[in-house]
C-alpha cells in the first residue's frame, strides 16, 4: 500500500507551517533552483502527489477537465476571489492542463541561463536594491534572486526586468466591457520596455554605457481607434527604486509632451479602461516606492503559468464566453503550480494611493507574478488582476504538439538566439470587482500602422523610447 506523505492535508499543513514566516524557500523534496540547475526539471523538487490536482481535490478536479461552477468549491483555496467570483456566478470556466515540468517553457531560455550563471552573484545596497556583491554595480542579468527567501527579494527580482527580454514591443489589443459583457471601447496599442541594465543578450552587456542609472523605458501608445491614435505614455524609471520614474505623455488633441504627476499612476490610461500604470505587471511602480512588505507564505496554486498562447487562431484571438454576452472572460488554462509566494505590499510613498495594498502570488519556479489583487482604502478587495503566460509552440487543450504552430525570436526580428522559442504574456484580465466591468487585454501579431511583435531589437530605444520620438509618433 502506497502512503500518501504529501496528500492535501500535507499542503495544507505546508502553507500553515509557513504563514508570516520572514524568510521561506521553495521546494519540498530538495531546493527547487539546485534541481533546476540540474537539468530544468522541477520533478525531483516536489513529490509526486504535490504535482497532482487530482489528488489535492480528490479527483474532484482533474487534468483534461474544466473548472466550472460545478467544482469550484473544491478549489476555492487554489484560485483568488475574483476567479472564484467569475466562475461561480458568471459563466467563465477554465480548462486544466498539467504541470508544466521544464523551466525553458515558462521564461526565455536566456533569462534562465543567465539566472543559472549569476546564481550567488546579487546582494542589496543600504536603501534594498539590487547591486552585485561586493560591489555597487547594477544587476548583470536573469533573476538576481531565484532562491528568494523573503518578500523583498522575490519583488526586487521580479521589478527588474518584467517581460525578462533586454528589448521588447508587443503588439496587443484591448477591450472593455461592462458587467453584462457588452464592449464599450476597443483599442489597438503597442507596449514596450526597453533595459539599459542587466542584458543578457544585446550587446553592450550588461549595462548601456552612461545608462547604468536606468533601469527601464517603457512606453504605451494606441493606434487605434482613429480619436486616440498616438497617445502615448513614456516612463523612464530610475535604477534606484526608492525613486518615482519620469512620467511623459503625448495627447494629439494637445500636441505637445507634458509631464505628468507620480499619482496619475493610479487612474485609467485611457477612457473605459480599468486599467492604472500602477498595475502593469503587478509592479508597475518602482518597488521600494512600496512597502511594508509581507511574505504571506506559499502555498500550491492554479494558475495560467502555461498552454495560454492562442497561436492556432486567426490573429491569436482567444476565445471568450461568460458574462450575459457570453463574451466576458477568455478561455483560459490553468495548471497546478506546485508553490507560489504569496506576497503584500502597501503604496508607502503614494499618500493619495486609492489603494491600501496588492496581494500578489508568483509562481515559485521563475518569480513570474500570476495573480494579483488590489484593496481599496477601507480595506476591501477592489481589482483583479490575472495573467496568463506561455511558451510560443501551440500545445495544450485542442492542439497537436507536434504540428501546433511556433513563433520563434526570430521571427520577432531578434538576430541572437533566433531559434529561440518566445516566450511572453498572452492575455490579462483587469475585473473592477466592485463595479463589475473588466479590462482585456491580449497579444496579437500586428495592429493598425503596421507595426508587429518585436524583441531584442536594438533599435526601440531610439525610435520609441524620447519624448521626441513619443511626440514624433504622435504627429
Amino acid at each position: 500500500m502506497h502512503i500518501s506523505k504529501y496528500d492535501k492535508g500535507y499542503t495544507r499543513r505546508h502553507f500553515m507551517e509557513s504563514a508570516g514566516k520572514a524568510s521561506v524557500g521553495a521546494g519540498m523534496l530538495a531546493p527547487l533552483w539546485d534541481v533546476i540547475c540540474r537539468d530544468g526539471d522541477i520533478t525531483k523538487a516536489y513529490p509526486e502527489e504535490a504535482l497532482s490536482i487530482e489528488a489535492l481535490t480528490n479527483g474532484k478536479v482533474e487534468v483534461g477537465g474544466r473548472i466550472d461552477a460545478s467544482n469550484i468549491d473544491a478549489v476555492r483555496d487554489l484560485v483568488d476571489p475574483g476567479v472564484y467570483i467569475q466562475v461561480a456566478q458568471q459563466g467563465r470556466y477554465i480548462d486544466v492542463v498539467p504541470t508544466e515540468p521544464d523551466v525553458y517553457k515558462l521564461n526565455p531560455k536566456h533569462y534562465i541561463d543567465a539566472t543559472m550563471k549569476n546564481r550567488g552573484k546579487a546582494g542589496l545596497d543600504a536603501k534594498g536594491n539590487v547591486v552585485l556583491t561586493g560591489t555597487d554595480k547594477p544587476w548583470i542579468g536573469g533573476n538576481p534572486f531565484p532562491d528568494a527567501t523573503n518578500a523583498h527579494q522575490v519583488l526586487a527580482g521580479h521589478t527588474l526586468s518584467w517581460g525578462r527580454h533586454d528589448s521588447l514591443m508587443f503588439t496587443a489589443l484591448e477591450e472593455d466591457s461592462n458587467p453584462h459583457g457588452t464592449r464599450l471601447y476597443r483599442y489597438e496599442l503597442f507596449w514596450i520596455e526597453d533595459y539599459p541594465v542587466a542584458r543578457t543578450t544585446l550587446d553592450p552587456k550588461p549595462y548601456v554605457p552612461g545608462k547604468e542609472n536606468v533601469i527601464r523605458h517603457n512606453v504605451i501608445l494606441f493606434t487605434s481607434p482613429q480619436d486616440v491614435r498616438g497617445s502615448s505614455f513614456l516612463n523612464i524609471w530610475p535604477y534606484d527604486q526608492t525613486k518615482f520614474p519620469d512620467f511623459f505623455g503625448y495627447l494629439p488633441a494637445f500636441k505637445r509632451v507634458r509631464r505628468f504627476p507620480t499619482n496619475q499612476r493610479f487612474e485609467p490610461v485611457i477612457p473605459g479602461s480599468t486599467f492604472f500604470l500602477t498595475d502593469a505587471w503587478m509592479t508597475g511602480d518602482p518597488f521600494l516606492t512600496w512597502g511594508n512588505f509581507k511574505l504571506v507564505g506559499k502555498i500550491p496554486w492554479l494558475g495560467g503559468s502555461s498552454h495560454c498562447w492562442s497561436g492556432s487562431k486567426d490573429g491569436w484571438l482567444h476565445e471568450k464566453h461568460g458574462g450575459g454576452t457570453g463574451n466576458k472572460y477568455y478561455r483560459s488554462s490553468f495548471e497546478l503550480i506546485p508553490e507560489c509566494y504569496v506576497v503584500d505590499l502597501e503604496p508607502v510613498a503614494y499618500p493619495r494611493a486609492p489603494y491600501s495594498k496588492k496581494r500578489i502570488w508568483f509562481d515559485a519556479r521563475t518569480m513570474t507574478p500570476i495573480t494579483m489583487v488590489s484593496f481599496d482604502r477601507r480595506g476591501e478587495v477592489w481589482k483583479q488582476w490575472e495573467a496568463g503566460f506561455d511558451w510560443f509552440k501551440k500545445r495544450g487543450v485542442g492542439h497537436d504538439p507536434s504540428t501546433g504552430p511556433v513563433f520563434t525570436m526570430g521571427d520577432a526580428g531578434a538576430k541572437q538566439r533566433g531559434k529561440d522559442v518566445v516566450w511572453s504574456w498572452n492575455y490579462v484580465h483587469s475585473h473592477d470587482l466592485q463595479s463589475d466591468y473588466i479590462t482585456t487585454f491580449q497579444h496579437v501579431p500586428e495592429i493598425t500602422g503596421g507595426f508587429k511583435i518585436r524583441l531584442n531589437d536594438p533599435t526601440l530605444y531610439e525610435k520609441f523610447c524620447t519624448t521626441a520620438a513619443i511626440r514624433r509618433m504622435g504627429t
